[in-house]
C-alpha cells in the first residue's frame, strides 16, 4: 500500500486554512489511491535549527559517528526516512513575512544531505528522492502567491525539485486577510475537489 506524507507548519492550530486545505487534499489523494497517511506537524517546534556540530554529524557515515553525533543526527535520519517511505508528499505552507515558516526551513536544512537525498555531479546537483510526487498547498494573508513577492511556494517548489520530487500541483488561497477570504478559500477547495488524480 502506498503512503502519503502530509507536512503542515501553521501556528494557527485548528484555525489554520493551510492545514484545512492540506487535510482535504491528503484525504482526496488517499481515497483515490487507497493509501495510508502519515503526518508531520512542524509547528510543534520539535525540529531544531541546524548548527555546525549537527551538520557534521548528519554528514558522517552512521557507522563512523560517535555517540554524540548519533544523537545529533537522529532527527535528520528520522525526517529523511519519512520522505523515503512516502510515495506522495503534501506540504501545507503558510507565508510568514514573505517567506516560509522558520520551522519549514529548519526541516529543509535537516533533510538536504549530500549523498543521501541529493548528490553533486559534473552537471550540477541531482536529487536522489526520485519516483515520488509532491503537492503544495500555500496560503497568505496579504501577499499574492505566484508573483514576484512569493518567496514561499516558489522556493518550496524549487527545493522539492532539487531533492528529486515531481511537483504535480500547487493549490493556493492567498490574500485571505481581506474581503476575498471566503471566495479564495472556496476556490482552493473546488480546485482540490476537481483534481484529476493519476492512477
Amino acid at each position: 500500500m502506498s503512503t502519503i506524507l502530509h507536512i503542515s507548519s501553521s501556528i494557527s492550530g485548528n484555525a489554520s486554512v493551510s492545514r484545512e486545505l492540506g487535510d482535504r487534499l491528503t484525504q482526496r489523494l488517499a481515497e483515490a489511491h487507497g493509501a495510508d497517511i502519515a503526518e508531520r506537524d512542524l509547528s510543534t517546534n520539535d525540529v531544531p535549527l541546524i548548527d555546525g556540530l549537527r551538520f557534521e554529524a548528519n554528514n558522517t557515515a552512521p557507522e563512523e559517528r560517535n555517540t554524540a553525533q548519533s544523537e545529533l543526527a537522529t532527527i535528520s535520519d528520522t525526517l529523511i526516512e519519512e520522505l523515503r517511505r512516502a510515495d506522495t508528499l503534501v506540504v501545507s505552507i503558510p507565508m510568514y513575512n514573505f517567506g516560509p515558516p522558520a520551522s519549514v526551513k529548519a526541516w529543509a536544512d535537516l533533510v538536504a544531505r549530500v549523498g543521501t537525498t541529493f548528490r553533486y555531479t559534473e552537471n550540477g546537483p541531482e536529487g536522489l528522492l526520485t519516483g515520488r510526487t509532491a503537492y503544495i498547498v500555500g496560503t497568505s494573508g496579504g501577499t499574492p502567491l505566484g508573483g514576484e513577492m512569493d518567496y514561499t511556494t516558489t522556493w518550496l517548489r524549487q527545493y522539492l525539485t532539487f531533492l528529486g520530487f515531481e511537483v504535480k500541483d500547487i493549490f493556493t488561497a492567498d490574500l485571505i486577510m481581506g474581503e476575498a477570504r471566503d471566495r479564495k478559500i472556496e476556490e482552493a477547495k473546488e480546485a482540490i475537489d476537481n483534481l484529476t488524480v493519476p492512477a
